[in-house]
């Protein structure tokens, strides 16, 4: 077949613009046209009669994204959001799909958002600092949940009650990324906070990414001198590792600031509301049994990820321009893929609004290589990655994050379970994002014991 000359290969549509036509088969009488033409001619509102383009950016998405999530994946399976110029994927198999294809989406890092990604290089690939984070964690989960216990009952002595999502789970994980970071005493707290404001600010909200990208230079300052004392080397602290490694104060920073926080910080808070907040039976009954049995606190956590997952939706880029969902979707289009959709999708979890502490369903192989050997299959947990392709406990690596997370948030809740075996609650906690894409945690729960 004779190669098509530049006139025959371009066809001019109706608007006078050219469209390039694809080769034609042998066998093809008339000549190919992009399959995404009908889609072109779609016009806001012509097939949203379910549901309006703000709400997905309204204060009640952010308070719950569940109901909306829920007339996209029953109605929209890529629901085309002409206002806020992204496709939103819903379906449980539609999400592993895009979210496990890095052959034709890709993710962007936290520096892109705040347009600095020539900064610093992240280097949690390198295995000495997987090792190194992995050993810190198993090293320093326990005595850090009793640092923040302590705190907690003096709270409780003092006043008669202690809130213990801001107490307890959200200064979890900074006061141990502190410790695997080796920090003096007087740091911890400036890290902690100049944290918060780092992980805040990598979003589409120009505030926040303003106040977040002063707190990751002032975070440079904080830690430079800390690189540069200890690049005589010999440390096992994070702060060593990366000196031997050849990195920057920058690239410090960056390793910091890329390592996922949501999952620790909201799996905590989030497991906490449903144990103390399930009426199936009495919370002492329910607490006496996950303290006796961590396998059933294990499957209470997995079930938390699927129910109220932290992480409620993921952003994923088109590489190129890739047919989906009937759909030729352009190079770097923006797909907000959705656990909060899938995670509650009734073709795959038997009753999906309702968290059962002991679901069943729950310890599947899940489709499209969603299977986890590093632990039970619980839903998508976006900010813990792919599945690991090593082996549940690997020969040369430390265990996948998926892992060393789930076993410290458990050791974290046994130091509770052991401490406070009489918690009960002192209001009624809700669970809620603080603004949109943003963390979806427990954000109050105030306790007594």
């Amino acid at each position: 077949m004779s190669k098509p000359t530049p006139e025959q290969a371009t066809q001019r549509g109706l608007n006078g613009v050219a469209i390039p036509q694809r080769q034609t088969r042998p066998d093809d009488a008339a000549p190919g046209y992009r399959t995404y033409e009908v889609y072109q001619r779609e016009r806001v509102g012509e097939s949203t009669e379910k549901i309006k383009p703000m709400q997905l950016v309204s204060a009640d998405y952010a308070a719950d994204p569940f109901p909306l999530m829920s007339i996209l994946r029953d109605n929209y399976p890529c629901y085309r959001d002409w206002v806020n110029n992204c496709y939103w994927v819903s379906g449980y198999n539609d999400v592993t799909s895009i979210f496990s294809d890095d052959a034709n989406f890709t993710s962007r890092s936290k520096l892109w958002y705040y347009q600095q990604e020539a900064y610093g290089r992240d280097l949690s690939d390198q295995l000495a600092v997987q090792v190194c984070r992995a050993e810190g964690m198993d090293q320093f989960a326990t005595p850090v949940a009793e640092q923040l216990v302590e705190q907690l009952q003096a709270q409780i002595q003092a006043t008669g009650s202690a809130d213990l999502a801001r107490t307890f789970a959200a200064q979890y994980n900074p006061l141990l990324q502190a410790r695997i970071l080796d920090l003096p005493d007087a740091l911890v707290e400036p890290f902690a906070n100049l944290h918060w404001q780092m992980q805040r600010g990598a979003k589409w909200q120009p505030q926040r990414t303003e106040a977040g990208w002063a707190a990751t230079l002032a975070m440079e300052e904080l830690l430079a001198p800390l690189l540069q004392t200890r690049q005589a080397g010999g440390g096992t602290d994070l702060i060593s590792v990366v000196a031997e490694l050849g990195g920057s104060a920058a690239d410090l920073v960056t390793t910091v600031l890329e390592h996922d926080h949501a999952t620790l910080h909201g799996g905590l808070a989030n497991l906490w509301h449903h144990l103390l907040t399930d009426d199936t039976a009495p919370t002492a009954q329910i607490l006496d049994e996950v303290r006796q049995d961590r396998r059933l606190l294990k499957v209470a956590y997995l079930e938390t990820l699927r129910h109220a997952p932290p992480v409620v939706t993921a952003h994923r880029f088109a590489r190129h321009e890739v047919e989906r969902f009937g759909r030729l979707l352009p190079e770097g289009a923006l797909l907000k893929v959705s656990a909060a959709g899938a995670n509650r999708d009734p073709r795959v979890f038997a009753d999906p609004d309702v968290y059962q502490r002991q679901r069943r369903d729950i310890c599947h192989r899940e489709p499209r290589g969603q299977y986890r050997a590093d632990g039970l299959a619980s839903g998508i947990a976006f900010g813990l990655g792919k599945p690991s392709i090593h082996p549940a406990v690997p020969e040369d690596r430390p265990r996948s994050l998926y892992a060393l997370t789930r076993d410290t948030v458990i050791k974290a809740s046994q130091v509770l379970l052991e401490s406070l075996p009489n918690l009960q609650l002192t209001d009624t906690p809700r669970q809620h994002c603080l603004g949109l894409d943003e963390l979806y945690a427990c954000w109050s729960l105030q306790i007594k014991a």
